[in-house]
Parts: C-alpha cells; sequence; structure tokens
C-alpha cells in the first residue's frame, strides 16, 4: 500500500483493531474521571443512577419497580436503598396501593448530593471535550450513536 492510499483514508486491520483498543483505553480513562467526580461528593456511580431514577420519576416508586428500570434484581436494589437511606439520601415509605409494598423517595439531601454529582461530571466532560473541536466531537459522537442500536 503506498502513501496514497494511507492518505486516502484507508485502513489495515491492525489500523481497525488498534483504533478499537484506543477507544477502549479512552473508555477506561473517562469511566475512571467520572467514578472520581461522583465520589468526591460520596456518591457511587449505583447511587447516582438510583438517585437520577428518582428525581426522574418525581415521586415515590417502588422498590420493584426502581430495580427493573435499574436493570438489576431486587434483593440489589433493596441492599441500594438501604445503603442510600443510610447515608439520608432516600427515604422508604409505604406503598398505598400495596401494604406489603414498600417505596422509595429521595430527600433533599439526595437532590443536593445529586445536583453535585452532576457539576462534577460536567466538570469532567467539559475538561475532555475543550480539548477536541466541535466537528469532531458531532463526529465522534455520530460514530458512537451508529452502536447503540446493537
Amino acid at each position: 500500500m503506498n502513501d496514497s492510499a494511507i492518505d486516502q483514508g484507508a485502513c489495515t486491520g491492525a489500523d481497525a483493531d488498534s483504533g478499537m483498543l484506543e477507544l477502549l483505553h479512552v473508555a477506561r480513562i473517562l469511566q475512571s474521571r467520572i467514578e472520581a467526580a461522583i465520589e468526591s461528593v460520596e456518591l457511587s456511580i449505583p447511587k447516582y443512577q438510583a438517585l437520577e431514577e428518582l428525581i426522574r420519576c418525581g415521586e415515590p416508586v417502588p422498590l420493584g419497580q426502581l430495580a427493573d428500570r435499574q436493570k438489576c434484581v431486587r434483593s440489589n436494589i433493596t441492599q441500594l436503598v438501604d445503603r442510600l437511606a443510610a447515608d439520608g439520601l432516600v427515604k422508604r415509605t409505604d406503598d398505598p396501593t400495596d401494604r406489603r409494598g414498600v417505596r422509595a423517595v429521595i430527600t433533599p439531601l439526595g437532590k443536593e448530593r445529586f445536583a453535585a454529582a452532576g457539576q462534577a461530571i460536567r466538570a469532567v466532560q467539559e475538561s475532555l471535550t475543550s480539548k477536541i473541536s466541535k466537528t469532531d466531537r458531532a463526529n465522534f459522537l455520530r460514530i458512537l450513536s451508529a452502536f447503540r442500536d446493537e
């Protein structure tokens, strides 16, 4: 293959493999930075995601429904809600439609902590995106969106 083929965007299998490995490496770095940002406000990713779901719902959520939305088993969500409640971020309430049921509702402290985590995540995003042109960001997001349906 000559230099002009390379200049025109030809890509060998090794180049494609290298690109995928680089993408995985960058994804790990991004995950690590986001985890650190969330941990800086004393949350974990699962806690953040549960709080996000409770805010999105805007009302007390049955634990079974929260488990379904978080794509985990009920016992895991029960333990997670227990930890969130111990931290004062969520409280349990009785389910008015099922006397055996329990719902989770976010507390004001939970909303504060979620907002702080959101700010920390945005700071990471801004730090990383400031290094990339708007055109490159748009192209990258377009490429990534091709994998969403798989």
